[in-house]
C-alpha cells in the first residue's frame, strides 16, 4: 500500500466514485471499496493509511467495520461517514475508538483536513513501532511472526536487524511459510517505510512483457505502445521492490537485473537515456537459490548481489510448538474478517494441530482456521510423518499436550496442572523434561 494511502468504503458507487475524485484532486491517494468484507483484506497492522468508511451499509456496516479494525490494530485511525440524523451514532462510535465522523454533505476541505490528521497520526505511530523494532523492545512483528519457538525468535532477531538497514536481502522458505510477509516487515522496519512496497511476481509476468513490466517503456517502443509508461522499478522510487520467486526469472532478464541491482539505474525499453533508481531489492525463493546457481539456472553473480543479507523462514514442521499459539491468532483474525463470533478450541485439538504434518505452513494453517470459524469441514487431509517409536510418539503428544494448554490459558500454570490432573512439581519437571517454558506459549506472568 503507498504511503497516505485512504481506503473508502461506500455501497453507494456515484457517492463513492465522487469522494474518489476529491481526494484524488486534494493529493491524497485513495482505493475504493463497495462493501466493507472486500476492504477488511486490505486491513493489518502494516497498513500506512486510514479508513473512510460510510456508517449505513448492508452487510457489514461501519460499526461492525470498525470493531474489527479494532481488533486487527486498535491504531489504525477509522472516519466513519454519517447522515444529519445519525450524529448520536457517530459519538457513540468516537467511544469506541473511532478516530473522527463528518456528516453529509460534508464540504471537501473539511473531509481532507480531517484525513490529513489521521494520516499524520498513522505515519506517528508506525514510525514509533519501527523505532521500538530496531531496539529491540515488543512490537507488531511478534503480531506479524508469532512464536517463541528458537527459530523464530532468531527470525525476529535478525529480521529486526536487517530491517533497519538498507542492504538488500535474500529471504528463503517453503512455499506457505509467510517470505512475503517478512519481506512487508523487512519494508516497514526500514527508513523507506513511507514510501511504497512493490511486489513483482517473478514467476507470473508474461516473457513477452517482462522487460516492458520492470523497466518501462516509451511511446513507440513496440507494437501498442502508445503512450510512454512507468515499469515496476520506477514506481517503487524511495521504497521497497519485491522479486517474489525471482529464481523463475529468465536468464536474459537475470543479466539485466544484475546491472540494475549493480548501477542502480535502468532504461526504459525505446530509450537510451539511463534513469537512476532509488530502491531497496528484497527477492524470494522456495529453492535453495546455492543449489540453483550449481544446476545453471541462476546467475551465481546475480546470486551474490542479492544475497547480502539472508533470511530463512522455517517451515511449521521446525517450530510446531508455536502452532497452537499461532493458531489462535489466525482464528481471532478469520472471525474479524468474516464478521464471525470468536471461537475457542479445546487444548486436545491444539494439541493435534501441532501433531500434525502443515506442508503448505502457515498458509494452510490459515486456511483451517478460516474453515473451522465459519463452521466447515475444516481439517483438510494432511500428511503423517514416519511413523516413529511408540516411546517418541508418547513423548511428542504428551508435549504437545502440554503446550496447548498452556496456550490455552494463557500462560497461567495453575489452570493448566489442575485441568491435567498432575502436582504442581510434576508439571514443571515435565516442561523441563520437554523442554516447555511458559515463555515459548505465552507472556503472562500470572501463576
Amino acid at each position: 500500500m503507498r504511503p497516505g494511502h485512504v481506503l473508502l468504503i461506500d455501497d453507494d458507487a456515484a457517492m463513492r466514485a465522487s469522494t474518489e475524485q476529491v481526494l484524488d484532486l486534494a493529493g491524497l491517494q485513495v482505493t475504493g471499496f463497495g462493501s466493507a468484507e472486500e476492504a477488511l483484506d486490505h486491513t493489518g497492522p502494516g497498513l500506512n493509511g486510514v479508513v473512510l468508511s460510510d456508517i449505513r451499509m448492508p452487510g457489514m456496516d461501519g460499526m461492525t467495520l470498525l470493531q474489527r479494525l479494532g481488533d486487527l490494530d486498535p491504531d489504525l485511525p477509522v472516519i466513519l461517514i454519517t447522515g444529519h440524523a445519525e450524529v448520536q451514532l457517530a459519538v457513540e462510535a468516537m467511544r469506541r475508538g473511532a478516530y473522527d465522523f463528518i456528516e453529509k454533505p460534508f464540504a471537501t476541505q473539511s473531509l481532507v483536513a480531517v484525513l490529513r490528521r489521521a494520516l499524520d497520526h498513522r505515519a506517528l505511530v508506525l514510525e514509533n513501532r519501527r523505532l521500538r523494532a530496531a531496539a529491540g523492545q515488543r512490537d507488531d512483528l511478534e503480531t506479524r511472526l508469532p512464536g517463541r519457538s528458537a527459530a523464530v525468535i532468531d527470525l525476529r532477531f535478525h529480521l529486526r536487524a536487517i530491517g533497519a538497514s538498507e542492504a538488500d536481502a535474500l529471504i528463503i522458505g517453503p512455499t506457505g511459510a509467510g517470505k512475503e510477509v517478512v519481506a512487508r516487515a523487512m519494508h516497514d522496519l526500514s527508513p523507506r517505510a513511507a514510501k511504497p512496497f512493490v511486489a513483482v511476481n517473478c514467476a507470473a509476468l508474461p516473457a513477452a512483457l517482462i522487460e516492458s513490466e520492470l523497466f518501462g517503456h516509451e511511446a513507440g517502443a513496440f507494437p501498442g505502445a502508445m503512450r510512454a509508461r512507468f515499469g515496476r522499478f520506477e514506481h517503487a522510487r524511495g521504497g521497497t521492490v519485491l522479486l517474489d520467486e525471482v529464481g523463475s526469472m529468465p536468464l536474459d532478464v537475470q543479466a539485466k537485473l544484475l546491472r540494475v541491482l549493480q548501477d542502480r539505474v535502468i532504461t526504459r525499453l525505446g530509450s537510451n537515456d539511463p534513469v537512476p533508481l532509488d530502491v531497496r531489492f528484497i527477492a524470494t525463493s522456495k529453492t535453495d537459490l546455492a543449489e540453483d546457481v550449481a544446476q545453471g539456472r541462476f546467475r551465481e553473480d546475480l546470486y551474490w548481489r542479492l544475497n547480502v543479507a539472508l533470511l530463512r523462514v522455517p517451515p511449521l514442521s521446525a517450530r510446531r510448538e508455536d502452532i497452537p499459539l499461532l493458531f489462535l491468532q489466525l482464528l481471532r483474525e478469520a472471525a474479524a474478517r468474516h464478521s464471525a463470533p470468536d471461537r475457542t478450541p479445546d487444548p486436545e485439538l491444539l494439541a493435534d494441530l501441532a501433531a500434525r504434518d502443515w506442508p503448505g505452513n502457515v498458509r494452510e494453517l490459515r486456511n483451517a482456521a478460516d474453515r473451522y470459524v465459519l463452521g466447515m469441514d475444516w481439517m483438510s487431509p494432511a500428511t503423517s510423518p514416519a511413523a516413529p517409536r511408540l516411546a517418541e510418539r508418547v513423548a511428542g503428544f504428551e508435549r504437545s499436550v502440554i503446550a496447548a494448554t498452556i496456550a490455552a490459558h494463557g500462560g497461567r500454570l495453575r489452570p493448566v496442572y489442575e485441568q491435567l490432573g498432575v502436582s504442581r512439581k510434576t508439571l514443571y519437571e515435565k516442561m523441563l523434561k520437554h523442554g516447555l517454558d511458559r515463555r515459548l506459549i505465552a507472556d503472562d506472568d500470572i501463576d
